[in-house]
């Protein structure tokens, strides 16, 4: 009976293990491919208003602002500045979903290299992926 759970745990093993080379094989093979898109990449977001366009790249990192002349109209410096943070936020979500998309067709759904990329909390990318 033993030696039949050894045998199914080692299978499932090896599985697992196939699956995992597999993810790895594919990211080395198409390497240049991800780092050019990430290089590239450029994500968009505008307001709810339409007077303030926000373009940021696979960090999140402001590229582009763009505010319509109609802004002038109202001198409303706060929420302004709300708009803008609001606008560029989004935008940064954006990257950051594209960026998990991109990622998710190498690295298996519970890494924390991931989950990082997802929500750039540094305990997903250093905690444990084992139960202690």
């Amino acid at each position: 009976m033993a030696e039949m759970a050894d045998r199914d745990a080692n299978q499932a093993l090896r599985e697992r293990l196939a699956e995992v080379y597999g993810r790895y094989a594919k990211l080395r093979s198409d390497l240049d491919e991800v780092r050019e898109r990430l290089a590239t990449m450029r994500v968009s977001a505008v307001s709810a208003d339409g007077l303030v366009r926000a373009t940021v790249g696979a960090r999140g990192e402001l590229i582009d602002l763009a505010l319509d002349r109609r802004i002038y109209r109202d001198l409303d410096t706060e929420r302004l500045a709300d708009e803008i943070v609001t606008t560029v936020r989004e935008a940064a979500e954006h990257s950051a979903d594209e960026i998990h998309e991109l990622m998710s067709g190498y690295l298996p759904a519970e890494s924390g290299a991931l989950r990082y990329m997802r929500d750039g909390d540094l305990g997903s990318l250093l905690g444990r992926g084992d139960p202690r």
